[in-house]
């Protein structure tokens, strides 16, 4: 082992000697800021596990990992089987959550698109939700790209797709451009990308480590960098240091919905500890800036709270500047990363936005493409 590794081996067990020094003091801030005297919980009483009550497909990713995956078709002939949808709308959770984060924009989009037929697709990564669980040499963002494919292939072999992805589910968006850039090309099936609080690089710059600002989340990224087998042999610990930190991040400072915040941290609990290790080692390194070209074929919207302390605003102001000009630009004011569940109506929005400016009619070529034949 030469110098260096061994500083980084000691910086890891310092970090995980860490994360449990302040494990106890990360519980009670998360506690103490759920209290709030008098104020009324604008989402008591939501169930957000019904989604999984919708039809469900079991898809086989490409090294025969099963991914769970859910679909709803809107519109009078959402039931049945011989209407063809006018295109799908495939929807990628962030890191340590799963498809129930999009709750609310599943049924408000439902309503939405009444009397058109769109498909709506959800899928768990691997790893997370009611998905396999993933190998560890298999947590990359390109193998989360190829899921994707793997998921549009089985479900939505044919038809105009409009991509929406959250915090990690974006970079793999991105991902899946840069491993099929045709895709998205003049030629290719998608019609609209949507990125919800999602960066083109890795957490490493900003976001996780220097966006939180936090000691706790210095120490586990030493860990999981150098010593990721004593940080997974470690698990009570770790999950005591490292969920709340996740779950306080997850919402901006005036934000207030005790049943909300209790579902995402049930999501990250429900998250094994492997998957949680792993990703974010894959996360620290990401850099899909090659995408963002590719992506800029097609209309796109770019949504980021800018109280967001995992991919902060920033990083969403400068993809949305290298996605040509029919890209928009939401910035919810006082929301943070997990944006799709405390402004859902903002969200929803946006997608349903972009889908107008994607839209095809059934039958019809897209609409740059209508636009190449008349001129002929």
């Amino acid at each position: 082992m030469g110098r260096s590794e061994r500083f980084g081996w000691l910086a890891g067990v310092t970090g995980v000697g860490a994360i449990g020094a302040v494990a106890a003091s990360g519980v009670a801030r998360n506690a103490a800021r759920r209290r709030s005297t008098g104020r009324v919980d604008p989402f008591a009483g939501v169930d957000f596990t019904t989604i999984y009550d919708d039809d469900a497909t079991t898809v086989t990713a490409d090294d025969g990992v099963s991914l769970a995956v859910r679909t709803v078709v809107t519109g009078p002939g959402g039931r049945d089987p011989s209407v063809e949808p006018d295109l799908t709308v495939v929807f990628v959770h962030g890191f340590s959550l799963r498809m129930a984060s999009w709750h609310f924009q599943r049924y408000a989009l439902e309503a939405w698109w009444s009397q058109r037929t769109v498909r709506m697709v959800f899928f768990d990564h691997r790893g997370h939700g009611r998905s396999d669980p993933a190998p560890s040499d298999t947590c990359t963002i390109s193998q989360l790209a190829d899921d994707t494919a793997a998921v549009i292939r089985s479900v939505a072999p044919d038809g105009p797709l409009v991509l929406v992805g959250h915090s990690m589910g974006g970079m793999s968006l991105m991902g899946l451009a840069r491993r099929d850039p045709a895709l998205f090309g003049p030629q290719g099936r998608v019609t609209g990308v949507a990125l919800v609080a999602t960066a083109a690089r890795g957490i490493a710059e900003a976001g996780l480590g220097e966006g939180l600002h936090n000691p706790l989340v210095d120490a586990f990224r030493l860990s999981v960098r150098h010593v990721p087998a004593l940080v997974r042999a470690g698990r009570g610990i770790t999950r005591q240091a490292l969920e709340p930190v996740l779950v306080a991040a997850s919402f901006g400072t005036d934000f207030y919905s005790p049943n909300a915040g209790r579902a995402v941290e049930k999501m990250i609990q429900n998250t094994p500890i492997e998957t949680l290790v792993d990703f974010l080692h894959t996360l620290e390194d990401h850099d899909e800036t090659t995408a963002l070209p590719i992506l800029a074929q097609v209309p796109s919207v770019v949504v980021c709270g800018n109280q967001d302390r995992l991919t902060p605003l920033p990083r969403s102001v400068r993809m949305y500047s290298e996605l040509g000009a029919d890209s928009r630009l939401v910035v919810v004011d006082g929301a943070g990363h997990m944006v799709p569940m405390e402004r859902p109506e903002e969200v929803t929005e946006a997608i349903a936005d972009l889908v107008d400016r994607a839209r095809v009619a059934a039958g019809q070529p897209h609409r740059r493409w209508w636009r190449k034949l008349v001129a002929r």
